[in-house]
């Protein structure tokens, strides 16, 4: 593939070339135009083991889609361009380690990977570890319903990496459920095993801290609801977050920079 460094900048087909630009790379590409119709990556023979990638592809996808679906209260402002693709291929990984199915359909069975996971960043250029050394610890009961994250008495000024003008801050503790995916030959499409548990979230958010005072240090519960049955199909995602903020006049505005969040364990 080429990449144009020229002055002349256009999208579209020229001859038997044709120009495009690609999301969060910075210039202009260009490839032959050409390739398989899309009847014949449907239907030929020589084309199966495609179309054997591209249905558990779509299944991946869907799978990386809940994760954002299930965190999409907290995940304004801390993704970068790349993190759904960087969430799908993760989730092609999980794919690829199914045994038990034929290709084409294997399952995207999170929950015997869940270390695929860990240590997810939303946002590849900004690290939760590079930006809070406030001491914390992160648990969850046993019937995981509820998450816990407690942090512990600091200086913000020596503890946080905060971005320059910010006055405050605050801590994030949220979980996401997230149901392996299977694939359904009657519907021929991959489906959540358990669509009642998949996508259900919930988030707590911590006080607005001062970052030229002391930090006492948290402790943040998120509880999903009382009575929920976690089933052996479903997984649950721990993350924790910060946020910093500029304070006029009592009001919080919160910076476009230094925000982060991260998957710190999935159980």
């Amino acid at each position: 593939m080429a990449k144009q460094k020229g002055l002349v900048k256009y999208t579209g087909t020229l001859g038997d070339v044709r120009h495009f630009k690609i999301k969060g790379q910075q210039g202009y590409f260009a490839g032959m135009v050409g390739g398989p119709t899309d009847t014949q990556v449907k239907t030929a023979p020589e084309f199966k083991r495609t179309r054997e990638n591209m249905n558990e592809f779509g299944g991946c996808a869907k799978a990386g889609k809940s994760v954002r679906v299930a965190l999409s209260e907290v995940l304004n402002g801390m993704t970068d361009p790349q993190a759904t693709g960087r969430l799908t291929s993760i989730m092609k990984k999980i794919n690829l380690e199914d045994g038990t199915e034929a290709r084409g359909v294997r399952k995207v069975e999170i929950s015997t990977q869940r270390t695929y996971l860990y240590n997810f960043g939303f946002d590849k250029n900004v690290s939760f570890a590079g930006i809070v050394y406030v001491p914390y610890s992160a648990t969850h009961s046993v019937d995981r319903l509820t998450g816990t994250l407690t942090t512990v008495a600091s200086n913000p000024t020596n503890a946080l990496n905060a971005p320059a003008g910010a006055t405050h801050f605050r801590f994030i503790n949220a979980i996401g459920v997230i149901s392996d995916f299977v694939y359904n030959d009657t519907t021929k499409t991959y489906e959540p095993s358990n669509a009642a548990l998949n996508e259900m979230s919930n988030t707590t958010y911590g006080a607005y801290m001062p970052l030229n005072a002391p930090y006492a240090g948290e402790n943040l519960d998120v509880e999903l609801p009382v009575g929920t049955v976690m089933t052996a199909d479903v997984s649950v995602l721990h993350c924790l977050g910060i946020e910093f903020f500029q304070e006029v006049n009592g009001n919080y505005y919160k910076f476009s920079s230094g925000n982060c969040l991260v998957i710190d364990n999935v159980y």
